[in-house]
């Protein structure tokens, strides 16, 4: 037999973080050393960062690049090692993955298709690699190869698939696998999205089974640049079989995987699949490198590897979120978390995940740890339970009118102080009452309900924007806004009102998910995090804004649509691109509850509002990325500010 220890990286990075980024991946070698990996697998551009967006066209990103992989290569003795890093050859950015081994760079792999779809841009900053071809790369008066390469040490050989290779229908793997590659390793930064790690499983598995090699793929975990999460979960497949599998959604920076594989055995199922002609032999012959030295025998019993867990959409929701705040709490340096409480789901609901985030942190780093990675908050060293840390990172505040009601005053106090907040609550409502007068003066007339609704609506919730924003500079915190994805569609929001903030952590999510996500976390909690009771006192209403007099009765559904209907036109006419009409065909056919006339004005409806209010998502704070197919302007969901509305389409549907 000759077996081997293969281990993958889970890196939590910040772009251009170039001293931590680089201590980070120091310490995933040595713990790997530790463990006496073989062959570690680091992620893609991880001495970089993945998120550093139009600085990858920066010179000096190169050159520190390049300075910062000097003090890793001393590092490699005894292991191969790759790590990934923007490399400039030629005439062109290349996303890399250089390959080190007993202290000297061996070779650089670079990525061969590009990713360019939703929040990926990486076509603008990088050029993909001619398949089967290799060059030069010089500096510091030596030369490496790069290219499309594969790498031989004692006998095994090793090829790269780099992230966006693998998704692809004509893999790189293919054509290793005629080349009698044993060992496939693919550097990874997936973000997370619903459902998606059971994709990366997939490819995975079938890697190995159809390639007949051991597959390593290694990924980034945390909120890296502000808006992707990553959720690491690093796998090893060897013939078909998982065979370990990385945490996901942890609070720890730097973690290794690491599995014992045969490779002989590996040859055997890949002698019944493959047949390399003998053209093939002949071609790749000048694109192995061979790297000198021998693997050490396996000795040192390994931990059982880590089962795969396949948590339910609510409780990645609660990981994925949990994570994403705690670090774009430590990154930005701010002291805490700021919140307008109205009483509903949504601002509820930012309440609950900013505990889901102490309780988890607690959790994964134990408390001494979670409070050293925040220890630029004063006073955070003197709190010894999770309340006490609640209390000094969030507060709440609700700010009243004469259309507010008791029942969200109270749903608000009892969800502020249910988590452990601050709760804090003003009136509004004279300040209110000036800015209408003074306008009524201005124009000598009074306003009316029948007359100015949406500027009477309106005033109500840009007048609580000043005060939640003193809330926060005098805390130094963030001010959260509570905008969630099915009012963005259609812009049910106020600017500068209730979307006041410098984060929307829920705008990636539907109102329907939400409510559901609120209901089960009011029962049994989710992903470890205890449940919330007084959630009872807002999964008990019905949505609204509460901005008309109670007269109206006014609630979101009344003047939308019901929120389940709403997520599905969106997804409908954004997400698989129809038209009203088509739209209309499967509505007809799926909700045979509601009449052709009721879904017409529903459908006009929302198409109406998705063109009109493409201006506010422009202005929407940065939010998280938990769904593909999201509606964020800047990285996903493109649209044009003005445009012809769909009026033709929309004038061809059947009267009411």
């Amino acid at each position: 037999m000759k077996r081997l220890r293969l281990g993958a990286a889970i890196l939590n990075q910040t772009p251009l973080d170039w001293e931590g980024n680089t201590n980070r991946i120091l310490e995933a070698i040595q713990r790997a050393r530790q463990m006496d990996v073989h062959v570690l697998c680091l992620p893609e551009l991880c001495i970089t960062g993945y998120g550093c967006e139009d600085m990858f066209l920066a010179p000096h990103v190169w050159r520190t690049s390049w300075e910062m992989l000097q003090k890793i290569v001393p590092e490699t003795h005894g292991m191969i090692v790759s790590v990934g890093l923007p490399m400039f050859v030629t005439n062109g950015v290349y996303n890399t993955a250089c390959v080190m081994s007993h202290g000297r760079i061996m070779g650089f792999v670079a990525k061969q298709h590009l990713a360019g779809d939703g929040l990926h841009y990486e076509p603008r900053w990088f050029r993909a690699w001619p398949a089967e071809t290799i060059s030069e790369f010089h500096a510091d008066g030596h030369s490496w190869p790069i290219g499309d390469l594969l790498f031989d040490c004692d006998d095994v050989r090793i090829g790269f698939e780099i992230c966006e290779d693998a998704w692809v229908a004509g893999r790189p793997g293919n054509r290793m696998a005629e080349c009698g590659v044993d060992i496939i390793l693919n550097p990874s930064a997936s973000h997370f999205a619903f459902g998606k790690h059971e994709i990366r499983k997939r490819f995975v598995l079938e890697g190995s089974r159809s390639f007949g090699v051991s597959y390593v793929y290694a990924n980034l975990i945390g909120n890296e640049a502000g808006r992707a999460v990553y959720d690491g979960g690093a796998l090893i497949a060897s013939g078909g079989d998982m065979i370990a599998a990385g945490p996901r959604f942890r609070f720890q920076e730097t973690d290794v995987v690491a599995a014992d594989v045969d490779v002989e055995l590996t040859r055997t199922r890949r002698a019944s699949i493959h047949s390399m002609p003998a053209h093939v032999a002949d071609d790749i012959f000048d694109r192995i490198i061979p790297i000198a030295g021998r693997f050490a025998p396996v000795h040192s019993p390994l931990e059982s590897p880590r089962e795969l867990h396949t948590e339910s959409k609510v409780d990645e929701f609660t990981q994925a979120i949990a994570l994403a705040l705690f670090d774009y709490l430590r990154k930005s340096r701010s002291w805490g978390f700021v919140i307008s409480m109205s009483g509903g789901a949504d601002s509820s609901a930012c309440a609950v995940l900013i505990r889901s985030m102490v309780e988890r942190g607690i959790h994964d780093l134990g408390l001494p740890e979670f409070k050293s990675r925040l220890n630029y908050i004063p006073k955070l060293s003197e709190a010894s339970t999770a309340e006490e840390l609640m209390h000094l990172l969030f507060a709440g505040i609700y700010q009243a009118t004469r259309n507010s009601s008791e029942v969200t005053r109270n749903a608000a106090e009892q969800v502020t102080r249910g988590v452990g907040g601050n709760y804090f609550q003003i009136s509004v409502d004279d300040i209110v009452e000036r800015y209408t007068t003074a306008i009524e003066d201005a124009i000598d007339r009074k306003l009316t309900w029948k007359q100015d609704d949406i500027a009477l609506q309106n005033i109500q919730a840009r007048t609580r924007s000043p005060s939640v924003w003193m809330l926060t500079n005098i805390r130094n915190a963030l001010l959260l806004s509570t905008s969630n994805r099915s009012e963005a569609a259609v812009g049910y929001a106020t600017m500068d009102g209730d979307t006041s903030g410098g984060l929307s952590p829920i705008a990636g999510i539907d109102k329907a998910f939400l409510r559901e996500w609120l209901r089960v976390f009011e029962k049994q909690g989710s992903a470890g995090v205890k449940s919330v009771s007084s959630l009872r006192l807002v999964n008990a209403q019905q949505p609204t804004a509460e901005l008309r007099p109670s007269a109206y009765e006014q609630t979101d559904e009344g003047d939308l649509m019901p929120y389940p209907l709403l997520d599905h036109i969106e997804r409908l006419a954004i997400r698989d691109k129809l038209s009203p009409a088509e739209i209309m065909e499967t509505l007809r056919r799926e909700h045979p509850e509601y009449s052709s006339g009721q879904l017409t004005i529903w459908v006009r409806r929302f198409f109406t509002l998705w063109s009109r209010n493409q201006w506010k998502r422009e202005r929407y704070a940065p939010s998280f990325h938990v769904d593909d197919k999201n509606l964020d302007p800047k990285t996903w969901c493109r649209f044009p500010i003005l445009s012809g509305g769909f009026q033709y389409e929309l004038d061809r549907l059947p009267d009411v």
